[in-house]
């Protein structure tokens, strides 16, 4: 199923075109035009949502539970076409996209299930005490709330599970609030296919118009007027640490500053403990060098530095997975851009004092072939640029004397989204050394596995301190991610017929 990309963006349900256009840039395939987002877009957009919220916002969780389930149902009906373009676009493999695809469909419906249940709200009731001495007390009742209208910034590296009908947009919908999309430039005819997906639903499920609108590219003053717009009450952005931290301070300038979830990577430090290496180092090295090497590395939880214990046994380790990734061969990268990031990072590591390059190869235009390194935890500790991430499959391996020299590099991280530990049995000790520092330091602890794998689930947090996110109380995926878009509200001897329908009875 062949799809032509009109190129226009979607504002409050209808197709709106500007005069300046941009060309997309796909991997393989022909390009297409698409309009240029414009401040004036973004505005429009806006207050639509805003208008729209004062009907979504006070529907009932059956309404948004079906609405999400009809997206769900429209992004499948439009498969083929999503994939073959979402092919073209990003280099992304067609097993990967009807991948993600499904991974898409499941939150939308993960979300729908959820709210159902009604958990979320977290309802509490502290009845009257009337006749309580010295002073009585009122009837209070507390529930969690719609924010608003929410912008989502497309991802560069999930056309699809980050993007336009992506966890934040599924989750801000699943809370009530209205949705303003940034679609990302290097996926853009990957977001209108959803985009028209979404527009579908609106209308089978007669859902105000402004519940949901596309702004495609733009300069940053698109991105900037986004943000800063004063009817947005909070921003979902995956991407990286540079421009996420651009949009966070220009959220916490505003008049009303309002929060911004932002999800801005991470290096996923992997500890090799003594027993597990002992028992199952070259296994363990090939297990990382592949998922070093997944998606072309292009994960925010790619696991980017190995800690490993000097010594024979960890010389096992290093020589499976430099054979390992000597024989991965080259990857097309998301965009060119990407791409020559990739080749930056690794040129600021080959240049770095101390660091052994152990696989340095010449990359081509928009493609990745792995590299390694390796550096004695002393230099490594001096040195900072070594603990930034390389977004591609860039691994380093930083090897220290003995576990206190273990913890110490532990504790030097900053905030990541995964840490791991590799043990055994008789690694026990040192664990429980390590695991204190590791719960301060990421938002997901794993081991004995890979963190490429993130589960949509209620328990998942794809989150962690700075600058691994910008709020470290909440996650991006999972159903605890709903809850960056409510707020709660007390309600203190209001009538029950004037109460939210799910405060009432």
């Amino acid at each position: 199923m062949t799809y032509t990309p009109h190129g226009k963006h979607l504002i409050a349900g209808d197709w709106v075109k500007t005069e300046t256009r941009f060309t997309s840039d796909p991997a393989h395939g022909p390009s297409h035009e698409f309009c240029m987002g414009t401040v004036e877009m973004v505005n429009a957009a806006c207050e639509a949502a805003e208008d729209a919220f004062w009907d979504y916002g006070y529907s009932s969780r059956e309404t948004r539970a079906k609405f999400l389930e009809t997206i769900a149902d429209e992004i499948e009906a439009r498969g083929e076409a999503i994939t073959e373009i979402g092919t073209q676009e990003s280099g992304l493999p067609e097993a990967r996209l009807n991948g993600e695809r499904g991974r898409t469909t499941g939150q939308l419906r993960l979300f729908a299930e959820h709210i159902r249940k009604g958990d979320y709200l977290d309802r509490r009731h502290d009845k009257a005490l009337p006749d309580r001495q010295p002073l009585p007390r009122p009837d209070l009742r507390m529930i969690q709330r719609p924010i608003g209208p929410v912008a989502v910034f497309g991802a560069s590296n999930f056309p699809l599970a980050f993007s336009t009908a992506g966890g934040d947009t599924a989750s801000a919908l699943a809370a009530g609030c209205p949705v303003v999309v940034k679609g990302h430039p290097a996926h853009p005819g990957t977001g209108e296919i959803v985009a028209e997906a979404i527009k579908a639903a609106v209308e089978k499920c007669g859902m105000s118009k402004g519940v949901f609108s596309l702004v495609q590219g733009g300069s940053h003053d698109v991105g900037q007027g986004l943000v800063q717009h004063p009817l947005i009450k909070a921003v979902g952005f995956t991407g990286s640490l540079g421009g996420g931290k651009a949009l966070y301070d220009l959220c916490a300038q505003r008049p009303e500053p309002i929060p911004f979830f932002g999800e801005l990577g991470s290096v996923n430090p992997m500890f090799m403990l003594p027993e597990a290496i002992a028992a199952r180092g070259e296994d363990l090295g090939v297990g990382w060098a592949a998922s070093l090497m997944m998606g072309a590395g292009q994960f925010c939880t790619n696991p980017g530095i190995v800690v490993v214990k000097e010594g024979t046994e960890g010389e096992s380790f290093v020589n499976a997975a430099l054979a390992a990734l000597e024989a991965g061969g080259s990857q097309v990268m998301l965009t060119d851009g990407i791409a020559e990031a990739y080749s930056k990072g690794a040129a600021r590591f080959e240049e770095a004092g101390g660091v052994q390059q152990l696989l340095t190869q010449v990359c081509d235009r928009r493609e990745a072939k792995p590299y390694l390194f390796r550096v004695s935890a002393a230099d490594w500790l001096e040195n900072e640029v070594l603990s930034e991430e390389v977004f591609g499959p860039l691994g380093l391996i930083v090897t220290v004397k003995d576990d206190d020299e273990m913890v110490k590099v532990a504790r030097s991280f900053s905030g990541q989204l995964t840490a791991t530990l590799h043990m055994d049995d008789g690694d026990a000790a040192l664990a429980g050394r390590l695991l204190p520092v590791l719960e301060r330091k990421a938002g997901r602890v794993l081991a004995n596995g890979f963190p490429t794998g993130v589960e949509v689930c209620d328990a998942m947090v794809h989150g962690g301190p700075y600058p691994a996110s910008t709020n470290f109380g909440a996650t991006s995926v999972g159903t605890l991610a709903i809850r960056r878009f409510l707020r709660p509200v007390c309600f203190q001897n209001i009538p029950e017929n004037l109460l939210p329908e799910d405060l009432q009875g």
